[in-house]
């Protein structure tokens, strides 16, 4: 049995997308100043505040022992901090310190210099179109 036409035309979409992706975000590790896995864990305390590291484990898909080592990095680092959690003296909470978040918005401002300067050198129908893909990228990721 051959593949239809559309099946074929959408696995090569899928194979183009998932190399250019890749090129993409090796080429953004370029700028960052931590890991892609710190970066992630950063944001998502910044952006949602304290959390287990069980559940920052759970979010992010990774092992607990994966996130165990982030965590002790970014504790090295003074980038987060342990406290107990008020509601449940026997739980730990991971939160971003000062330096994580001025560290974060340093390294947000580098990448996206970065990627905002190479935008600015596509033509004006460029722009319009990668923008209008922004919406379509966001579903693929979370599907």
């Amino acid at each position: 049995m051959t593949p239809s036409v559309p099946t074929v035309k959408v696995t090569r979409a899928a194979s183009d997308l998932r190399i250019v992706l890749g090129q993409l975000i090796r080429r953004l590790r370029v700028e960052n100043t931590f890991s892609i896995s710190q970066g992630t864990v950063l944001a998502r305390l910044e952006r949602e505040g304290p959390q287990t590291a069980s559940s920052l484990a759970s979010s992010e898909r990774v092992r607990p022992q994966s996130m165990a080592n982030t965590i002790s990095e970014l504790l090295a680092g003074r980038l987060v901090a342990r406290r107990p959690d008020p509601l449940d003296r026997r739980r730990i909470l991971i939160e971003i310190t000062d330096r994580g978040a001025e560290t974060l918005a340093q390294d947000r401002q580098r990448r996206e210099g970065w990627l905002a300067a190479a935008i600015a050198e596509l033509s004006d129908e460029e722009q319009t179109t990668l923008v209008s893909a922004v919406p379509l990228l966001r579903r693929l990721a979370q599907s």
